[in-house]
């Protein structure tokens, strides 16, 4: 067994086989026809699956690569986003090159739809797609697994308890992503553990600590320049899971405590491939090539880069307007002037919707998700004018 077998994605030589488990896989094959075939699941659900896995064996039977696999899917991808997206706009692209790999650190608001927008800025800007750390919580299904790991994503082990056990799985993590990076493949990595549900987005400096921490004998800004580590901005005008994330975050606030419904995370899952976003921005960063001593100044750069290029919709100022009271320091003066009035019109009814359907005791937490990255980019900016005058 190799040393990162049970985490890396799978090879070109094993998508034959896991495409053919794929095949007999009931619950895939049942979850598939309740989607396509709706009424005839419910009364002959066994023709539905029948008929699904027909249709799969003739999409598949010439796929036996990876490439060929994602070339295959990159068709649907774009129609989920079509049909869920307003508009799709990327920007930073020219800061990329196109032979050398680099490590995508992102911020992090939706579990499938980040690596899934930067994927799709890069194949249409004819970059390598990366591969995806994607944690082991949202494999809890065999057929879950296998899709991830044929489209290049790798696991990372967070059920695991125990301070050693914890060591050995981010040692293993690290090598994994510092060979990837070395043998030519960029990876994409969310900036902390989990999303953020506030729309607080800052960078862990345990991440970067973990990246760096197979590689002894090197210093610690060689180890980073070698990453060619590029901070992403990710920004949904509408998040389809805002009254999920403002849910959850009224409770831990209330009892301390938030346990997570059987299947929520697949609900988050399927609500964020769906569900409306309206513009969508990815921002991609410059790559972090300076003097970069200890994890802290490689965090602090890349919050900078990723909350300095954050688009702002609307939605976030017409939600630090109802939350001034209690930030009085956000300057928000003016931001109409940024967008046409149609535009603003119609997001200005569909923001007063959207508040209206949250419950009453979660409406701070839904605006706070959509104000905060007002208040975290006036920061940003007014540190850097605080810079310059150094």
């Amino acid at each position: 067994m190799g040393e990162f077998d049970a985490i890396r994605p799978y090879g070109d030589v094993e998508v034959s086989e896991v495409l053919q488990r794929l095949l007999r896989d009931e619950e895939l094959l049942r979850m598939l026809a309740g989607y396509r075939f709706p009424r005839l699941s419910r009364w002959l659900p066994g023709v539905a699956s029948t008929m699904i896995a027909a249709g799969l064996r003739r999409e598949v039977r010439a796929i036996d690569t990876v490439d060929a696999l994602q070339h295959r899917l990159e068709p649907w991808l774009d129609k989920v986003i079509e049909r869920s997206a307003l508009t799709v706009t990327y920007s930073g692209l020219e800061h990329l090159s196109k032979t050398q790999p680099h490590l995508f650190l992102a911020n992090h608001r939706d579990i499938a739809m980040d690596p899934a927008f930067v994927n799709y800025a890069l194949y249409h800007g004819g970059h390598p797609t990366p591969r995806i750390a994607i944690g082991d919580n949202l494999l809890q299904r065999p057929f879950v697994s296998d899709l991830m790991r044929l489209n290049k994503c790798f696991i990372v082990h967070r059920s695991v308890a125990g301070r050693r056990e914890k060591l050995a799985v981010y040692q293993t993590l690290s090598a994994y992503i510092n060979h990837s990076i070395l043998s030519g493949h960029s990876v994409w990595i969310a900036q902390a553990e989990g999303r953020a549900k506030d729309g607080c987005d800052r960078t862990d400096t345990a991440i970067i600590k973990m990246l760096c921490m197979s590689r002894k004998g090197e210093t610690f800004a060689d180890v980073v320049r070698s990453l060619n580590i590029v901070p992403v901005s990710i920004a949904y005008e509408w998040d389809p899971c805002d009254q999920m994330k403002a849910r959850e975050l009224e409770q831990r606030e209330r009892t301390g405590d938030y346990s997570k419904q059987p299947g929520e995370d697949d609900r988050s899952i399927a609500m964020g491939l769906t569900g409306y976003k309206g513009r969508v921005h990815i921002a991609f960063g410059k790559p972090l090539t300076g003097e970069h001593l200890d994890a802290r100044s490689v965090a602090a750069e890349a919050d900078r880069q990723i909350l300095g290029l954050y688009r702002l919709y609307p939605s976030n100022y017409l939600a630090m307007e109802q939350l001034l009271s209690e930030q009085p320091e956000v300057d928000i003066s003016g931001w109409r002037n940024q967008f046409e009035a149609s535009m603003l019109a119609a997001e200005e009814t569909r923001f007063a919707e959207r508040l209206a359907a949250c419950p009453p005791d979660q409406r701070v937490w839904w605006l706070r998700q959509y104000a905060n990255p007002v208040a975290s980019r006036q920061l940003v900016s007014e540190q850097a004018g605080s810079e310059r005058q150094q």
